[in-house]
């Protein structure tokens, strides 16, 4: 990313970051709880994958933080099917990305 507005996106995809990391060692954590397995390679994470990559050279900021949101809403509604099957509706990881969704939407509004 790149652009007068390095800095501020730059912060919103840390924090975006970190937000997942510790939302997934949470999940991973509940899934063994539960007696369920957790991913073991890369190689296994690459076959689940549900988000398609961008490997383009350049990606406009507005573009990639619209993405991400995009991105943050597939992810809220597979997490809210998760969560019903295992009879835990309402779960915090979804209502966290729901947050970030909407909080990306604001990044992406035109002043």
């Amino acid at each position: 990313m790149s652009g007068p507005h390095f800095r501020d996106y730059h912060l919103i995809l840390d924090d975006q970051a970190g937000q997942l990391s510790s939302m997934t060692d949470r999940i991973a954590e509940r899934a063994r709880k539960l007696g369920g397995t957790i991913v073991r390679s890369i190689g296994q994470i690459s076959r689940s994958q549900r988000i398609a990559d961008n490997d383009a050279d350049y990606v406009r900021p507005s573009n990639m933080l619209t993405e991400l949101q995009n991105d943050d809403a597939s992810l809220t509604r597979t997490m809210r099917e998760l969560h019903s099957l295992c009879g835990e509706a309402g779960g915090g990881h979804a209502s966290l990305l729901e947050k970030r969704t909407w909080f990306l939407s604001e990044c992406c509004r035109h002043a």
